[in-house]
């Protein structure tokens, strides 16, 4: 039989019940609060207090507010450093459209969102997604993935040579030692680039779906700082992914979304303009740029070309 709560951890349960409440936007008054735990008004006050020096020293942009008008205290939380209700709904909808996770993580990801803001509004932001919510279409391949990326996300840090178990696109499975250096998102897949033990020239890329287990054990890797794989700089210069050397290529643009252009080569610039025709040059590894280009149509004339071409976007596809 349990014998009687001490005092102590009666004072920690009542202080942890008032900063959920709290934080969760609810409106407090003291002396409901003294009822509801049948103690004084004044040590509720002391309980505020203990949660008011807290706020101030672990979020210092918040505190704790009273309203006299209706005798009760509640957070004011500022902007900053907290999601507002339309940073979580521009969040969740990039996420819905990105339709990077299976159904069961992408809710639990929304979920976790919507947490970030008060129960009156949770509702309507709710509401403001829900048709995208329920239609939403997982990916085919429907596996688990945020493990995944964040053991992967480990051995990158750590530089550990891993060894993978991988699917090619036709089924076949292969096994390879890798030297994972990043993880990169597009066009609804989540990529490990790595590479080779002793090929250094340039990444690979493998689809982190496709990855069937991870084996580690087999040492570690170093590259000198300035020879370390940059993410952005890569990811800049990649076209569906296709890895590859880099390469720069000039092309005439005489299309009317100069600007989708931009946005999608990012490394992109104009070195001439004469009759609304664009000469524009650009950076990218692979040949994943001339598939974009191709898809252009009449509107584009690929000019010169420097560099040597790329591999498939899957290279363990070609093993």
């Amino acid at each position: 039989m349990g014998g009687e709560i001490p005092a102590r951890s009666k004072q920690s349960r009542r202080l942890i019940a008032i900063f959920e409440r709290l934080n969760n936007g609810e409106a407090v008054n003291k002396s409901a609060l003294a009822q509801e735990y049948n103690v004084s008004e004044k040590t509720v006050q002391r309980d505020l207090d203990e949660l008011r020096a807290y706020f101030a020293d672990s979020y210092r942009c918040n505190t704790i507010h009273y309203d006299r008008v209706s005798n009760s205290y509640s957070l004011a939380k500022s902007d900053q450093g907290w999601l507002r209700n339309v940073d979580v709904l521009a969040l969740c909808k990039v996420l819905l459209e990105s339709r990077a996770f299976n159904k069961k993580e992408m809710n639990e990801l929304i979920d976790k969102l919507l947490l970030q803001i008060s129960p009156a509004d949770c509702p309507h932001v709710e509401k403001l997604i829900g048709k995208e919510r329920v239609s939403y279409v997982e990916p085919r391949h429907g596996k688990d993935l945020l493990e995944l990326i964040w053991l992967l996300s480990e051995h990158i840090t750590e530089q550990n040579i891993i060894e993978i178990k991988y699917c090619r696109q036709d089924g076949k499975a292969i096994q390879r030692k890798i030297e994972a250096v990043g993880i990169l998102f597009s066009e609804f897949y989540f990529y490990l680039l790595a590479y080779i033990p002793g090929q250094r020239d340039h990444p690979y890329t493998y689809r982190v779906d496709r990855i069937e287990s991870i084996r580690d054990g087999f040492g570690t890797f170093s590259i000198p700082y300035k020879d370390r794989f940059q993410d952005g700089e890569f990811r800049d210069r990649v076209q569906f992914m296709y890895s590859g050397s880099l390469q720069t290529v000039v092309f005439e643009y005489s299309g009317p979304s100069l600007e989708a252009i931009q946005d999608r080569l990012p490394t992109s610039r104009i070195i001439k303009e004469e009759d609304g025709v664009y000469t524009i040059m650009a950076e990218s590894f692979g040949d994943g740029i001339y598939m974009f280009l191709d898809a252009q149509g009449d509107k584009v004339r690929i000019l010169s070309q420097q560099g040597e071409g790329g591999d498939s976007k899957d290279p363990a596809d070609c093993s």
